[in-house]
């Protein structure tokens, strides 16, 4: 088989661009250092060429595509409506028709306009919350708040803002009283002599806190975001007019995304946090250098960092992002870190790099037993691959080792749990569906103005051929989708979840701007992720908009809202093409589904689920509160009564023993936050009712096989 990624590179479009653009940009090469205008500029010409060239449906930049891009990139930097006043809207409506002509000219007066602007009222909300928070709130007036902001107009004057933001943090004070109240009301019905706070008290308790969360929040907008920030936001706000997939990654972004796809990094294995006293270590990655070395602990605030024997620097004030970077560094150097302890001594702790892996990325696996037989559970959270290092792990093979550790278990059946994940490697996904058929195609892939191209598992091999469901949920997207719609084309297993995925069937490329201007002063210029294909399952139909529907529907809390793609309003349309050349299972699972649908239908659980998806449903166009405190209090005692009821579904228990594969367990022993977090899944699956369901759908499906294996049905057509 043609390897995908060799597939990926030889995409015509982008070689033409690559080399046309290249050419075209050659004589624009600095020879000393520019301002950052000159680098915005810079890109704003690379990602227009690159779209107009590269992407799977380019678009006319025209009036219409200007008003799209000035109403989005407006409600990406002030969604609540709480910055910008009526003038300030008036001033930049001149442009509303404009921005297609200043991309195509390069000219950045409009960001430069907003930008500024939004800075100054910034700091102006900074006097407004700190004024509104340092007194009491009047909880006896009679008065609402509409919460609907998309379709709020902006206010009309600072006056009006300011009573806006009223409002807003009353909204938030009247909704934190309520619960600290109902705290100490249980604190007294435990213990009717312990004193609890008055109502002043928690009312002066909340306004301090919002105070402080407020502080926090600005205070990260202006240490931690500069201008490159911003002006990727309103790129963003350009590209994203071409489809809801197509994304400008500034160079901190993609090497974020470059982490989230392999799942390693080369560093010392610590989260960091900003926090009043500094930067502070929230949490160490288990078999991480900082973990092994037990010196560094969560709560230790970083003072300095020193690279090897230099001297090292104060970070005090510096930018978390620029904290992170000069402590990341090549595996095998030295980092010293200057650090303040929980206790408050100060302590110099050194730490040689290494290879880590966020173990949260990974596919995990557990046993279970149900009526005296014994399933596996693999959860995959994405098809995660390492780009640069194709040796390096990635989900085909460790689901493939998953399956291996699996069948040493004896387990009769098998679940492929993709709820929640949000796709990833075509090439990765492909090698994986292979896993559970003999040879043949798996998806198909189609660039503009070309044929399909069928991407196929040429491995004979079946490495599990027992009875297999696939879980889904509304935001099980892609490769997921790829992964869900092949399984059911085949018949090779039943599909149960959501009544639908998430629908995102278009292929991402993600292109190195770096490569256009070779030798400049800018930097690094980032990389922009652009629609370049569109996939379509075997049977010829796309998963676009549309999604892989289950088998078997489970309810849940979404299922009346319309969510996913065809939510998107830049999302690109559904079609279908011809099927490729496969040949399903001549296996019949229409009793296995019925069974199903009577249990789900006769099950309290369920239809408590569903009776709650309907409320919420009800619920979502209610934006109008009241913030009089004793009506706010019976509005929230009214939907108290009526969520009581459903505290049953959080409450669920399928009292299911769980249990880590024996490999795990070993690892335990050294690893006793790993061991935490396999408790803590197992727990989550305990008070799974969805696993159950799951699990009786695997002993239809091994009754209705009476012992053979699927593999034996693949020749029975």
């Amino acid at each position: 088989m043609k390897r995908i990624v060799d597939f990926m590179k030889r995409n015509y479009k982008v070689i033409l661009l690559i080399t046309a653009l290249s050419a075209i940009l050659w004589s624009f090469i600095p020879t000393e250092k520019k301002e950052d205008s000159e680098k915005d500029k810079l890109l704003l010409e690379l990602l227009t060429f690159v779209l107009e060239r590269g992407h799977y449906s380019p678009i006319e930049m025209n009036d219409a595509f200007s008003k799209k891009v000035y109403a989005k990139y407006l409600d990406n930097i002030d969604p609540t409506k709480r910055f910008f006043i009526q003038s300030d809207i008036e001033e930049f409506q001149k442009y509303e028709t404009s921005i297609d002509d200043m991309i195509k000219n390069k000219d950045l007066t409009f960001f430069n306009l907003t930008n500024e602007r939004l800075l100054k009222r910034m700091k102006e909300a900074r006097e407004i919350y700190q004024d509104v928070l340092a007194k009491p709130f009047d909880f006896n007036k009679d008065e609402t708040i509409n919460v609907d902001y998309e379709k709020m107009p902006f206010s009309k004057n600072k006056s009006d803002l300011k009573d806006r933001w009223r409002k807003q943090l009353k909204l938030q004070a009247l909704s934190s009283i309520t619960d600290k109240e109902k705290l100490e009301q249980d604190k007294k019905e435990k213990d009717p002599k312990a004193e609890i706070k008055s109502f002043e008290e928690i009312e002066k308790d909340v306004r301090k806190n919002s105070l402080k969360s407020l502080d926090e929040y600005f205070d990260f907008i202006e240490d931690e975001l500069d201008r490159s920030d911003w002006f990727a936001i309103y790129l963003n706000s350009i590209v994203e007019r071409y489809d809801p997939h197509t994304f400008y990654f500034s160079p901190d972004d993609k090497e974020k995304f470059d982490v989230s796809m392999s799942g390693t990094f080369q560093g010392i294995g610590a989260r960091l946090q900003k926090k009043e006293s500094g930067v502070e270590i929230s949490e160490l990655i288990s078999g991480g250098p900082a973990w092994r070395g037990k010196q560094l602990e969560a709560g230790d605030v970083i003072l300095k960092v020193g690279q090897g024997k230099e001297d090292p620097i104060d970070v005090a004030g510096m930018r978390l992002d620029d904290v992170v970077k000069k402590i990341k560094g090549p595996k095998g150097t030295e980092v010293r870190l200057t650090v303040k302890k929980v206790d408050g001594t100060i302590k110099v702790i050194s730490i040689i790099r290494d290879e880590v892996e966020t173990e949260e990325t990974f596919a995990k696996s557990s046993v279970v037993e149900k009526d005296g037989k014994r399933f596996g559970i693999i959860h995959l959270p994405k098809f995660y691959i390492s780009f640069e290092n194709k040796q390096k792990r990635d989900a085909f093979k460790d689901v493939a080792a998953e399956v291996e550790k699996l069948k040493a278990q004896n387990i009769d059946g098998l679940v492929m749990d993709l709820r929640d994940n949000g796709g990833g490697s075509l090439e990765t996904v492909v090698k994986m569906v292979g896993l559970f058929i003999p040879e043949g195609p798996v998806v198909q892939v189609k660039a503009p103005g070309r044929n399909p191209e069928i991407l196929p598992d040429a491995d004979k091999k079946v490495y599990y051929d027992g009875p297999l469901v696939v879980m889904i949920n509304n935001f099980s997207a892609s490769a997921s989708e790829i992964f869900a719609a092949a399984i059911q084309d085949y018949k090779r297993g039943i599909v149960v979840g959501s009544k639908h995925s998430y629908g995102k069937g278009t292929v991402q490329n993600v292109i190195d701007l770096n490569q256009f201007v070779r030798g400049s002063s800018y930097g690094d210029l980032g990389a922009l992720k652009t629609t370049i294909q569109k996939f379509y399952r075997i049977n010829g139909g796309s998963t676009q908009r549309e999604g892989v529907r289950s088998d078997i529907v489970f309810p849940d809390r979404f299922s009346y809202l319309d969510m996913g793609e065809r939510d998107e309003e830049s999302a690109l349309p559904w079609d279908k093409i011809a099927p490729a050349n496969y040949e399903p299972l001549n296996v019949n699972y229409e009793g296995i589904i019925a069974n199903s649908n009577k249990r789900i239908a006769s099950n309290a659980t369920f239809n408590l689920i569903d009776e709650n998806a309907k409320w919420i449903f009800e619920r979502k166009d209610e934006n109008v509160f009241s913030l009089k405190l004793n009506d706010f209090k019976k509005e929230i005692e009214s939907s108290d009564v009526k969520a009581k009821k459903f505290k049953a579904i959080s409450e669920y228990n399928n009292h299911l023993k769980f249990h880590s594969l024996p490999d795990e367990v070993t690892l335990f022993e050294k690893d006793t936050v790993l061991k935490q977090k396999r408790e803590r899944w197992h727990e989550d699956l305990q008070k799974d009712i969805y696993i159950e369901e799951t699990l009786n759908v695997i002993l239809d499906m091994k009754s209705l096989l009476k012992g053979k294996a699927f593999s034996q049905k693949f020749s029975m057509n």
